[in-house]
């Protein structure tokens, strides 16, 4: 019983925390995008792109009694416990969700607003061409999938399938999500009366979906690296730490040309932290040279929304206790 209690009891944490219930919500949001997507661009038009969606399409066209919903539940269940026994328990719970919650979105989809709304008789795909489906389905699946990866979590499919290979063949992850994805592309050839020319189609869809998420992280994760050299580094330095709250490097540097020893200053901010930055040097006419570059991956340490307010409040408790 004492531990059924110490087991649950980090359980019960997370449940009780904003955080979890916050990513929750937005993890359902993302979902929801993902399988409309889906539902209301991929299936009508055909389209087999490497996704376990494509694959769940290639199954009922052999199976029609079961829905295309039910068998994406199904692939993902069986993914999810093989991902569970060979890469193990460290798959998190938001994958594990996500994978089983895309099926029946696409169901509430179709419960909401039906698709056979959308196409007039006699037309194929709901744009009318199946390269415009295309386009449609790979900006609303990518961005989906950018965001659930945003916050650690995933649709599950090709993304398990890609885990597996890698920890059984040790394979680049990437490699594995473009070759599971083109076999996926390939099975459309069991489809009766399917065209080669749509399967092309699938496998330049597949290529453009990982395009398009690797547009959408970068822009999600996209920082601004600033360097400065002023006189007045120190003036910039306190800024940087009291009202934006943010960590920065100093360095000793010399003039290639005066020979003249400076100091820089580097840091990692926003773009709404970097325009507060300009401003704030604008207004008290600091005199800098200032150099600033896009970063879109960071590794280590940075400070997030919620780590920040906890430093703004013990800084005011700090300088209360101090006035007092």
């Amino acid at each position: 019983m004492k531990n059924l209690k110490v087991v649950s009891a980090p359980a019960v944490a997370v449940l009780k925390s904003g955080k979890f219930w916050k990513e929750l919500l937005l993890m359902t949001v993302g979902l929801i995008v993902g399988a409309a997507a889906v539902y209301y661009f991929l299936m009508p038009s055909g389209i087999v792109v490497g996704t376990v969606s494509g694959l769940a399409m290639v199954l009922n066209a052999l199976i029609p009694a079961i829905k295309v919903s039910q068998f994406v539940l199904i692939l993902n269940v069986i993914l999810v416990i093989l991902a569970i026994i060979i890469v193990g328990k460290e798959f998190g719970l938001k994958s594990i969700l996500a994978s089983l919650f895309l099926g029946p979105a696409m169901d509430l989809c179709e419960l909401v607003y039906p698709v056979t709304r959308l196409i007039p008789p006699g037309q194929v795909g709901v744009m009318g061409d199946p390269w415009f489906d295309l386009c449609c389905f790979v900006l609303m699946l990518s961005a989906s999938q950018a965001f659930l990866f945003r916050i650690n979590a995933s649709t599950g499919g090709l993304d398990i399938v890609a885990m597996i290979l890698n920890k059984l063949l040790h394979i680049d992850i990437g490699t594995c999500v473009t070759c599971s994805g083109i076999v996926v592309c390939l099975t459309a050839f069991f489809i009766p009366h399917n065209s080669f020319r749509m399967v092309i189609i699938g496998i330049i869809g597949t290529w453009l979906n990982g395009l398009a998420i690797d547009y959408f992280m970068t822009s999600l994760n996209k920082r601004k690296r600033v360097c400065i050299i002023s006189s007045e580094y120190d003036r910039i330095r306190k800024f940087i730490i009291e009202d934006l709250v943010r960590g920065c490097t100093l360095y000793d540097v010399r003039g290639g040309y005066s020979g003249t020893p400076e100091v820089e200053i580097e840091a990692l901010l926003t773009q709404h932290e970097y325009g507060k930055l300009l401003e704030f040097m604008e207004k008290n006419h600091i005199n800098a040279f200032l150099t600033a570059g896009n970063c879109s991956e960071i590794h280590g340490k940075w400070f997030t929304s919620s780590t920040r307010k906890h430093l703004r409040n013990i800084e005011k408790q700090l300088s209360s206790e101090k006035d007092s």
